[in-house]
């Protein structure tokens, strides 16, 4: 049903992975110039895309879109609980390919004379992970009582 709590849950992790697409992930300096770590591309200061991370963007975005449309399958609880799995798979997988991108994105600029600023982006799809997970909680709670109620009958 649409008005239960995993809806709620559900869109609470679609609007954090819509934050982190559309926010910076981090930014380098490197002494001369800033950069900034997007879903989409490492850009410069003017804007310019330094490096692509066309992949990253795929995976937040794949990550984003699955809990809204798991919102309409609620028919269908056990094809829910399916796809709120492969949902936590996506997210652990967008936060260790954001791991990779900042990593490999720092080790571009000098330490010694420019900074690294890792910005909120990073910590949307780990809570993410938490909603979807007491989604998951809410979808077999209504399994177990619509179960229990179709034995009574």
């Amino acid at each position: 049903m649409i008005q239960r709590i995993q809806t709620l849950y559900l869109l609470i992790a679609t609007a954090l992975l819509a934050v982190t697409i559309f926010t910076p992930i981090a930014h380098f300096f490197d002494g001369t110039q800033e950069y900034t770590l997007t879903a989409f591309a490492l850009k410069d200061a003017t804007g310019a895309t330094a490096q692509p991370a066309l992949y990253m963007g795929i995976l937040l975005a794949l990550a984003g879109i699955l809990p809204f449309i798991v919102i309409f399958l609620f028919k269908n609880r056990q094809l829910q609980i399916r796809l709120c799995a492969a949902e936590i798979v996506l997210l652990i997988g967008s936060a260790v390919v954001m791991g990779i991108y900042c990593y490999l994105s720092a080790r571009l600029f000098d330490a010694a004379n420019g900074f690294i600023s890792i910005e909120i982006g990073v910590a949307m799809p780990l809570i993410a992970i938490v909603f979807v997970a007491l989604a998951i909680r809410s979808i077999f709670r209504d399994e177990v009582l619509v179960r229990s109620l179709d034995r009574i009958r």
